[in-house]
């Protein structure tokens, strides 16, 4: 079986649900309250995928920072990204071009997929799926919306993820 590790990214606003799920994915859990983060947080976490063992190195990266030196050093060297969005809250889902083009800009050819968090607050939804098309569409990406709380679709974006890496290591 091949050894695989990949460095990816979690991009997007503050409070979009980044950290939470991270934590889903890697610990299985979530908690309500709100943690931000500063800088980066760098997990990893091991899957099988098409015969092979990828280790994602799995960095967190704080929301909102302008693109500068120090987030072009995060950027480098990974091989893709989530982006996450938070379907309560229209603005975020503007904000992921902005994360694309920079995060592009310094890995060409990266894959994205696309997350709606936070589905479980589905009475303040306010990005619809035909929303999330377009902006995936766009980005050339796969999109899902999910929510770190309840755990819909955390496996599955990671797992999309880290099928585009394998692939792009045949």
């Amino acid at each position: 079986m091949a050894s695989i590790q990949k460095k990816v990214c979690l991009l997007g606003d503050f409070a979009v649900g980044k950290t939470s799920l991270v934590r889903r994915f890697v610990e299985g859990i979530f908690e309500d309250k709100y943690l931000s983060t500063i800088g980066a947080k760098i997990d990893r976490k091991e899957m099988s995928i098409h015969h092979a063992s990828l280790t994602l190195l799995i960095w967190d990266l704080a929301g909102g920072e302008k693109f500068n030196r120090v987030v072009h050093s995060y950027y480098r060297g990974a091989a893709g990204a989530i982006l996450v969005c938070d379907v309560t809250r229209l603005e975020t889902l503007g904000s992921l071009e902005h994360y694309a083009h920079d995060f592009r800009s310094v890995n060409p050819g990266a894959p994205f997929v696309i997350v709606g968090n936070k589905t479980d607050l589905a009475d303040e939804r306010r990005i619809s799926d035909t929303e999330l098309d377009s902006i995936a569409a766009k980005l050339s990406a796969s999109w899902f919306a999910g929510s770190a709380k309840t755990g819909e679709n955390v496996e599955t974006v990671f797992r999309t993820l880290g099928e585009s890496l394998v692939e792009c290591e045949k």
